[in-house]
Formats: C-alpha cells, structure tokens, sequence
C-alpha cells in the first residue's frame, strides 16, 4: 500500500502543477508572449488564458500602459562650440508586444541611444541662444525621429521632453551679467520715463494754474472796474439829481484846499484860477467880510485871482 500511495501523491502533484501551467491569468493593460519548443505562437491578451502545459511556455509579460523614462544628462556641443548638458524625458507606449520582444533586444536602452544621437545631431544645428528658447521647436523634432524609428519596434513615443539645459558655469555667469545688466537699463528708462512724466504733469499743472489765476486776476479786474464805473454812475447821478448849486461847490472846492498843501516835501502848490470864482460864491453866501486890507469900512469884496493858473510857495518851516 505505500508505494500506491506514493505514486497517486505524485500524480495529484503533478495534475496540479499542470492546472497552474494551463491557467494563465493575464492582468489588464497587459500582454504575454507565448513560445511553443522555443518558437513564437501567440500573444495572451488581458484575462483567462489556457495554454499546453510543459509545451507552451511564457516567454515574456509586457506592460501595455504608457511608461515614463529620465534619461541622464548628456553632454551636447552647439553649433557654436558650447557644451551643454541635457536632461530628457521620455513618454512612450508599447502597441505592438510581439514586435517589442523580437525586433530589438532592448527596447529601453535603444530609445535612449537613439534619443542622444538625436538630440546631437538637433542641438549641433543651433547656437546656444536659440538651444534655450527652441525647446518646442527641439521636442517637436526629437519626438519626430524617435517615432518614426520605434514603429518598427512596436513603440509609439507620445512626447519628449527637455527636462533642463544646463550651460557652463562661465557661460551662466555671463548670462547673470547680461540680464542684470538688462534690468538695470529698464529700470534706469522707467525711472526717466517717469521723472519725465512727472515733470510733464507738474508743468501742465502750473500751467493750468497761471492760467486760471490770470483769469481770476482779469475778471477780479473787470468786476473791480464795473464796480467803480457803477460807482461814479451813481455819485453822478445823486449829484444831478440833488442840483447842487454853486455855493455848495464853492465850499466843497475850499475843503480840498488844505488836502492839497499836506506834505513836508511839497514845496510848490498851484492854486487854480477857478479858485477865484469859488471865492466868489462862497462870499455871496456868507455876506459880507470885513475889510481884507488898510481901507475904510463898508462892504468888502474879494478880488478875483488872475486868469490862469497861480504858482504859490508854500512857507518853509524852520526850527
């Protein structure tokens, strides 16, 4: 009876192993090559698979998702004898699972020698200013030739990408210079620019107030004027309308008299020969005065200047 058992134990072991080798459970976005005696027969695709056990065997298992892959820097030389190191990055996808197993041995390290002879042959075409403000115009190319050589492989390159351009130290020293340099210039140009606008403001501002205060001083003129004018319309008119007669004028014409000599420095005053005439009327009012000079009494009268206009000294005053 043992070695019955034996050998059922060692059949039920291997009926076991057979289902685990028939059963092939592919997980989604994923495929797996298939060989039978070392020949290539089918791809497994996503699910329950069943293949012969100790014939078929599974060659390799690929993922069909989109795969992201850094490359580290390489060293490019511009067409202006630059060096300059490049990161890149990589967005592939595997569509064809046979052609990826078969048609290259490594596909990754085949996208990245093809990705540096590339980017060689792109950058040594460009000077480094254009190298750092072209990376479209780089990833656009690169993306292009990359495609183009991994179809046959099975491989579809989504997108490339320039992770960093790092030029030399000196070169990236100068570049600071440079673009400070810029900086200072533009900030210089708007300070002036606004000093400038400053001064344009302020100017227009005074000019803008000469001009308002010179319209202010003219209508304060105007008004001061009407005003005067309107004035004199007025002691005019009271005049006439109160008829002064000529003893009234007389006296007025006397009182402006005494304004007329005030003043040390006045040394000569005129009398004007209408004085006369005042003279005349006022004594009319008043009556008689009494005798002027050495005559006897009776009425006095007083004599009217000369014609014209009479030249008096006025009296000096001494101590």
């Amino acid at each position: 009876m043992g070695p019955i058992v034996i050998v059922l134990i060692i059949l039920v072991v291997l009926v076991f192993i057979a289902l685990i080798k028939t059963i092939q459970v592919i997980p989604q976005a994923s495929a797996a090559i298939v060989e039978r005696f070392g020949r290539y027969t089918r791809t497994l695709n996503a699910g329950l698979n069943i293949v012969v056990p100790f014939i078929d065997t599974i060659r390799n298992r690929i993922d069909l998702r989109e795969q992201v892959v850094p490359f580290p820097p390489q060293p490019v030389i511009t067409q202006d004898n630059l060096v300059v190191n490049i990161d890149t990055v990589i967005y592939y996808q595997v569509t064809d699972a046979r052609a990826a197993t078969y048609e290259v041995a490594s596909y990754i390290q085949a996208i990245e020698q093809l990705t540096v002879t590339t980017l060689r042959n792109i950058i040594g075409g460009m000077d480094l200013e254009r190298t750092l403000t072209s990376r479209e115009e780089i990833n656009a190319a690169l993306r292009g030739v990359l495609d183009e050589a991994t179809g046959k492989w099975g491989i579809r390159v989504n997108r490339v990408e320039l992770k960093a351009i790092e030029p030399p130290t000196s070169i990236q020293d100068s570049m600071e210079k440079q673009m400070r340099a810029d900086r200072d210039k533009r900030a210089a140009i708007l300070t002036a620019e606004g000093i400038r606008q400053s001064q344009i403001l302020t100017a227009e501002g005074e000019k803008q107030s000469a001009i308002l205060r010179a319209e202010g001083e003219a209508k304060a003129a105007a008004l001061k004027a009407e005003g005067e004018a309107q004035a004199i319309r007025t002691v005019f008119e009271s005049i006439h309308a109160g008829d002064p007669d000529q003893k009234l004028l007389s006296y007025q014409y006397l009182q402006m008299l005494p304004k007329i000599a005030e003043g040390d420095a006045n040394k000569l005053w005129i009398v004007p020969s209408e004085i006369g005439d005042a003279l005349k009327g006022l004594s009319g009012a008043i009556g008689n005065f009494g005798p002027m000079t050495g005559g006897s009494g009776g009425q006095g009268t007083v004599p009217a200047p000369a014609t014209g206009m009479e030249r008096r000294e006025k009296p000096s005053i001494t101590d």
